[in-house]
């Protein structure tokens, strides 16, 4: 995959939502150019409105449809509900190719969100791969992050496992976990994507169990400098 510049356009596919609002308001204040899709576009131009004066109109965001948010983007990041992963993925798969996909989709199974429950394709990343094709990158990234402090400039006590197809799309995302001011590690192909997405519906039951809303997991007894 070539390397992209450093300031690209990012789309954020179910950007409307509570995850894909507090990625895209990260992005946005770290100078990257970012379009909220939805399937509605007058609920993406009213999030992008929202983040805009969280920004102090100071970042560049546009609302948009799922489709153009997707064609326009160098990257596209994807933060909708389970339920709606293929049906969104098979609406923009045309206008993928040549480009990184970043799942940030968990296949969470209502009411037994705190039970692991995988698709057959082994994780919903996988899935995903199968859907758009060849000539599209996937990377499942940002799964364990909590929405809770997304959406403000507090320290996000957890990191980001990165598994992705290909080293060099690992290493493209790992660059927007840092914009994000996140803590990203390279954890391998996406075949292990299926712990990644697994340890969610764990942190869930943490959160339940412990009263809290956002129980993270940190690397001990690695260095990001060796």
């Amino acid at each position: 995959m070539e390397k992209m510049p450093l300031l690209m356009t990012i789309a954020v596919l179910g950007g409307t939502g509570k995850e894909g609002k507090g990625l895209a308001y990260r992005w946005a204040k770290a100078g990257y150019m970012v379009l909220i899709g939805s399937r509605s576009s007058e609920r993406a131009v009213t999030a992008a409105s929202e983040i805009m004066e969280l920004l102090e109109g100071s970042s560049s965001l546009v609302g948009t449809s799922n489709l153009e948010a997707a064609k326009l983007a160098d990257i596209v990041v994807l933060t909708v509900p389970y339920a709606a992963h293929r049906e969104t993925l098979e609406s923009v798969k045309d206008v993928l190719k040549g480009k990184l996909l970043i799942d940030v989709t968990v296949p969470l199974v209502q009411p037994k969100v705190t039970k692991v429950q995988l698709p057959p394709a082994g994780s919903a990343a996988q899935e995903a791969r199968e859907i758009v094709g060849e000539g599209v990158e996937v990377v499942a990234a940002f799964q364990n992050i909590s929405h809770e402090l997304l959406l403000t400039d507090e320290e996000v006590e957890c990191d980001v496992l990165v598994t992705g197809t290909s080293k060099d799309a690992r290493t493209e995302a790992l660059r927007l976990v840092d914009a994000a001011g996140l803590t990203g590690w390279d954890a391998g192909p996406i075949e292990n994507s299926v712990v990644v997405e697994g340890l969610t519906s764990v942190l869930i039951n943490i959160n339940k169990q412990y009263g809290s809303t956002h129980a993270g997991i940190r690397i001990t007894g690695a260095s990001k400098e060796s």
